[in-house]
């Protein structure tokens, strides 16, 4: 696995941030009103029937204008015929409900089991490819190759839905997406569900991985990530300290470490994904890792790569295994 060359293209993903919810809906008759739904906030899994109501109003009436990463889109009807082509939304789309409306996903959107993969690329897109589907909608992480101005060309909808940085970007993106799909009121609900698990998540924890440091490793060579991308951003919901944040000179996100600097910086926590066959006995047996603190201790945590790098609402899934972890260390530690 050649991360340098992986890391170059996630990077560009990075590189666009989240835009918070934004929606607008016009009825179909000439100067209608438009409603505008500037954000959907909710943090239990119940609303106000008033609230349920407006939001399936909403839903309802098309044409409707999300915030998206290329921009303001205006989705006139409800798509029948979806394209993700990226695995995160794929991800989304099926949680709030849209898993019928979508006609092909990329190769890597192996999950949910029954989302209906092909070997579409959202790496190297291939245009005759995608309109062989008759897509009335197609979503992306990023814009690569110019897709998204090549597909509108052939007056087919595009929503960029670039990587985000926060959890919270994880469920607004959820919203948005909902909404550009016609499932406003499932998104809302399925959000609400997640981050009422969050809560209770968090308050669980009472900060007891506020003086615990970790280092993630993507790959056997080393690289890393910071505070500032997504994977980063969920352990410092958790309160642990990274200890690749000094080493990101340039602000890139992914530095490559040094074993001296790992070894020096003594993680209490070893996190590896399950990409590269890494396990706590490959972990340990590597020359000079013996005197590190999360290989003393045996807190060496094999998560899964898809769940880890996709800022999608299976993230819950990751902090509850981290946050074992976590709670396990501390137990052994007294």
């Amino acid at each position: 696995m050649d991360f340098r060359k992986i890391a170059a293209l996630v990077v560009l993903v990075f590189l666009v941030a989240a835009c918070g919810v934004s929606v607008s809906t016009g009825g179909n008759g000439g100067g209608a009103p438009e409603t505008v739904l500037e954000s959907v906030e909710s943090s239990t899994t119940s609303q106000p029937a008033t609230t349920q109501t407006t939001i399936a109003a909403v839903e309802e009436a098309f044409p409707v204008t999300v915030a998206a990463g290329n921009g303001e889109v205006t989705i006139e009807s409800r798509p029948q015929a979806i394209i993700s082509l990226s695995p995160t939304a794929t991800e989304m789309l099926f949680a709030v409900g849209a898993g019928s409306q979508v006609v092909a996903v990329d190769e890597y959107s192996t999950y949910p089991a029954d989302a209906p993969i092909t070997d579409l690329s959202g790496w190297i897109p291939n245009i005759e490819a995608i309109i062989s589907y008759g897509p009335d909608l197609v979503v992306v992480s990023n814009d690569i190759d110019d897709i998204v101005a090549n597909l509108e060309t052939l007056r087919i909808q595009v929503l960029v839905m670039p990587a985000v940085s926060t959890i919270e970007g994880t469920f607004e993106q959820m919203e948005q997406l909902g909404a550009a799909v016609g499932r406003l009121a499932e998104a809302t609900r399925a959000t609400g569900e997640l981050r009422h698990e969050l809560d209770s998540l968090l308050s669980s924890l009472e900060n007891v991985g506020a003086t615990l440091t970790y280092y993630h490793e993507l790959d056997p060579n080393f690289f890393s990530v910071t505070s500032s991308t997504f994977i980063g951003g969920v352990y410092h919901e958790l309160g642990l300290v990274n200890i690749a944040d000094p080493a990101d000179i340039d602000g890139f996100g992914y530095p490559q470490l040094s074993v001296e600097f790992i070894v020096d910086a003594d993680p209490d926590l070893i996190f590896v994904t399950d990409c590269c066959g890494e396990s706590i006995d490959t972990i340990s047996a590597r020359p000079g890792w013996g005197s590190i603190s999360a290989v003393q201790t045996g807190s060496i945590i094999v998560v899964d790569d898809d769940i880890a790098s996709r800022w999608g609402p299976r993230t819950i899934e990751y902090l509850e295994a981290v946050a074992d972890a976590i709670a396990t260390l501390a137990v052994a530690g007294g």
